[in-house]
């Protein structure tokens, strides 16, 4: 993991160095791009151990929580993904030559074609996420119950700023 300067030494500094800005600046919004940072690599590092690139978890896990068999239309796929896949064509290749997936006729649309999760890539993508909610978990300990909660909360409220 790449250690990164505390955000309270930016801050320090900001307002040392750079007065007029530290007036403005949310230290909130700091800790929460650097809180993703630190959560993108550990999830870097958990993929790397199984041979995975971002875009190819975001494919396996949202196709998982669909309900069997599994499938999403390349659109769907898209729109339905946590983290963004540019160049979804070149992965769903890829995951489809190492038989992650598979691609079937759309029974609805006869142009076009379903992504659907083959049997290898659901038994990966519950290793994978195994893994990941067991590192996820851990980080969390640092937080009672009643802060999670507390966090929970302010972290929707923020987003639905955005999702609403």
């Amino acid at each position: 993991m790449i250690k990164q300067t505390p955000v309270t030494q930016v801050l320090h500094k900001t307002e040392k160095n750079w007065p007029e800005s530290h007036q403005e600046i949310s230290p909130e919004i700091l800790r929460i791009y650097r809180i993703n940072d630190y959560l993108r690599q550990n999830v870097q590092i958990v993929l790397d151990n199984f041979g995975l690139q971002a875009a190819d978890f975001a494919v396996l896990e949202t196709l998982r929580k669909e309900p069997a068999p599994h499938c999403l239309t390349p659109t769907e796929l898209s729109t339905a993904m946590l983290f963004s896949s540019g160049g979804l064509t070149k992965v769903l290749h890829r995951m489809t030559n190492v038989g992650y997936i598979t691609r079937i006729h759309n029974p609805h649309d006869k142009r076009g074609k379903l992504v659907q999760l083959t049997e290898s890539g659901g038994t990966l993508i519950n290793e994978v996420i195994v893994k990941l909610h067991s590192q996820e978990q851990s980080i969390m300990t640092a937080l009672s119950t009643h802060e999670k909660t507390a966090l929970n909360q302010l972290l929707e409220k923020l987003l639905n700023v955005w999702e609403e």
